[in-house]
């Protein structure tokens, strides 16, 4: 189905207009969510490392019949967030919805096995990128009085399981930033929600992982299946629109039921 035919039969108030900037979103959970916005009428910055990448989701958005344009940019990077946030404010307007998706570094390791300079990249990656790119916005959204933000944790920051303790460290600290946000920043009509994904299949499940493999892991949901990016992107979208203008602060674990607080 088309970006147009979804924004047709299934409007959600509140983004269509509103410009956008999802990092992370050159592929995965960030790639459907940069579509998911722009068929909804969003103007959508697509924020990424692989420029290539980023160019294929624009071009595929741009096709469908959305506007979408590249915000490249390394999330680890203070200076580079500043230039992507300026060139797509200066492109589409100032940012009023914000998807900080971008991180990874979740392979299962033994926390003994864990050199100091790889615990310090995954917490750069994973909680300080979140950090520079809420940073990058904020300030123009203090000015204009409100906007919404949505960051991306994982069912590893919500309870111990088998990803590495670093990159579970780092995605519980992405919950109390996002929490920390929602408090500071409520009062200046900016809201900020987090979302907590269990397993999702993406190119990397998809290229390593046997069919056996995928079926020993849908057993450990209730709901019988594993993720898929679009079930994370339509959390988003909600989220950001109006449809959620009284939510803010919470953290919502999509799992599948495995995770039940």
């Amino acid at each position: 189905m088309s970006l147009s035919a979804i924004h047709t039969a299934d409007p959600i108030d509140g983004l269509a207009g509103k410009v956008a900037m999802v990092t992370g979103g050159s592929r995965g959970i960030g790639a459907a969510t940069a579509r998911r916005l722009a068929s909804h009428g969003a103007l959508v910055g697509v924020g990424g490392r692989d420029r290539a990448a980023i160019d294929t989701v624009v071009a595929q958005i741009r096709a469908d019949g959305g506007t979408a344009a590249p915000a490249p940019a390394d999330t680890t990077d203070a200076d580079e967030l500043a230039r992507a946030y300026a060139q797509l404010s200066e492109q589409f307007g100032p940012v009023e919805l914000l998807a900080a998706f971008a991180g990874g570094n979740g392979r299962p390791r033994p926390t003994e096995q864990v050199e100091p300079d790889e615990w310090r990249r995954v917490i750069e990656g994973d909680l300080t990128s979140t950090f520079l790119t809420v940073r990058a916005v904020l300030p123009g959204m203090i000015e204009r009085g409100g906007g919404a933000i949505v960051t991306m944790s994982s069912s590893a920051g919500r309870q111990p399981g088998q990803a590495a303790a670093a990159y579970a460290a780092a995605k519980a600290g992405v919950v109390m930033l996002s929490k920390h946000l929602a408090a500071e920043m409520g009062p200046r009509g900016i809201r900020v929600n987090c979302l907590a994904p269990s397993a999702v299949l993406n190119e990397k499940m998809a290229a390593t992982m046997t069919d056996a493999q995928r079926a020993q892991l849908t057993k450990a949901f209730p709901l019988g299946r594993i993720g898929q990016p679009d079930d994370i992107a339509a959390a988003a979208a909600f989220l950001l629109s109006n449809q959620a203008a009284w939510i803010t602060g919470v953290t919502l674990d999509i799992s599948g039921g495995r995770i039940i607080t």
